[in-house]
């Protein structure tokens, strides 16, 4: 459906899932969350598809989540009252990032970033395989303006870009451009806008094109080399977003970013 708000179609052996919410530079609602797990879960049973591709429509490839949905609702503000009813409640009631499966599928993907990739946006290209951003991409783990901890980006960046780079970019929430990006090996590589996808599905084809058993194999392989236990990192991320979505300074981050006002963080 064209006004869905993620598109899915398959050519040939290349599955192409598109967030398709330009108009607010694919925010993610909570629905997308819930549904983009199913999105990928599909591609992955889906015999025909040996490669996922994953971007932007529009201009953006995504600018996190959508802050007055996600992180204003009514809901969320009756929650923060009490904190120690909604510390139990969320623990459970805890949507969870919904490029997570990525991570647990054996059929590579790849992020074609066509935009800026800021917030969760950043963390859903980092749980693709590989990444081929435009010369016009910008990342960003901007999470600590909102007085948030990054969902995917803490336990993914350090394996990425090192240790150091990793705790730089999850604590300045600074936005590096592509070139930069490419420099410290976030992307696989960068080409120039009009040439993207193009050069995403090249890529993918020529991934297709090996041994699928040998390729899923070889991601679980990798996997297992790197000890990426995605199960007890969830528990840790669950507690941690509960702590940060019950504190005073995320109400404040999440308020100034939708009055465009700097934030005054306060520590609570």
């Amino acid at each position: 459906m064209a006004d869905a708000e993620i598109l899915y179609s398959v050519a040939g052996a290349v599955a192409t899932i598109t967030l398709n919410r330009p108009e607010s530079l694919n925010a993610f609602t909570n629905k997308m969350h819930e549904d983009l797990p199913r999105i990928i879960d599909e591609a992955s049973r889906d015999d025909r598809v040996r490669v996922i591709i994953v971007t932007g429509a529009g201009r953006c490839f995504c600018a996190g989540n959508d802050v007055k949905e996600t992180f204003l609702s009514e809901g969320h503000a009756q929650k923060r009252g009490n904190k120690e009813v909604a510390f139990k409640q969320l623990l459970g009631e805890h949507v969870v990032p919904g490029g997570h499966k990525l991570l647990e599928i054996n059929k590579p993907s790849i992020a074609a970033v066509n935009g800026a990739a800021v917030g969760y946006g950043c963390d859903l290209a980092l749980s693709c395989s590989m990444r081929i951003a435009s010369d016009k991409a910008k990342f960003g783990e901007v999470f600590a303006n909102v007085g948030l901890v990054t969902d995917e980006g803490m336990m993914l960046l350090p394996r990425i870009v090192g240790l150091a780079k990793a705790y730089e970019l999850i604590m300045t929430a600074d936005i590096i451009d592509a070139a930069e990006a490419g420099k410290i090996g976030l992307v696989n590589r960068v080409v120039p806008h009009e040439q993207l996808m193009s050069a995403a599905m090249e890529l993918a084809n020529k991934i297709a094109d090996k041994a699928p058993l040998a390729i899923a194999l070889g991601i679980e392989g990798v996997r297992r080399g790197l000890k990426l236990d995605w199960e007890d990192y969830m528990q840790y991320h669950a507690r941690a977003i509960t702590f940060c979505l019950n504190s005073e300074d995320h109400l404040e981050g999440a308020r100034a970013f939708t009055e465009k006002r700097p934030p005054n963080f306060k520590g609570k």
